[in-house]
């Protein structure tokens, strides 16, 4: 896999994935909108022949410029279990490390193990402290039809540091 930032053409690709992921979707407008102007804090995953097999999107979060938050991580379902996600999020990791942020954030929904054990693990890895707290209940988002949503709690990730040791040797 080759990550780096997802260029301006990328949006089309962002958003199936997403749709195909299982993803909360936006609009194509919205996805294409990312590609411009949070490339720099996003990462796309491409197999050998180009195709888009993961992304992650993310943004300095407004009023608190030493934290970056995490919006989304989607893998192709067929190269699910590779340890995408995670090659993804210690990518985006060490960028945003070296652009002076020192934590980062997400929210999950009460029920997702995978991305709670993503989180976990990465925060462990790296050394850093790990939060958790509920930050949208079920009032927040429509009761009822296609818009119904679980609650999003909070994970609050940091210090960062840069990138772990490798496998095998102290740090």
């Amino acid at each position: 896999m080759r990550l780096g930032p997802p260029g301006a053409l990328d949006g089309p690709d962002l958003w199936r994935l997403a749709r195909d992921a299982g993803l909360d979707v936006n609009s194509p407008y919205a996805y294409t909108l990312w590609c411009r102007d949070f490339a720099d804090t996003s990462v796309a995953a491409r197999d050998a022949g180009g195709a888009l097999r993961g992304f992650v999107t993310g943004y300095a979060r407004p009023g608190s410029p030493d934290t970056y938050f995490l919006w989304q991580v989607a893998v192709d379902p067929a190269f699910r279990g590779r340890r995408l996600a995670r090659r993804m999020l210690d990518h985006i990791g060490d960028r945003v490390a070296a652009r002076g942020f020192t934590h980062l954030e997400a929210t999950v929904t009460p029920g997702n193990a995978a991305s709670r054990a993503l989180f976990t693990s990465f925060a462990r890895d790296r050394g850093a402290e790990i939060g958790w707290s509920p930050l949208f209940g079920a009032d927040h988002f429509p009761h009822d039809g296609p818009e119904a949503h679980e609650p999003e709690d909070l994970v609050r990730v940091g210090p960062l540091a840069g990138p772990p040791p490798p496998a095998g040797r102290p740090s």
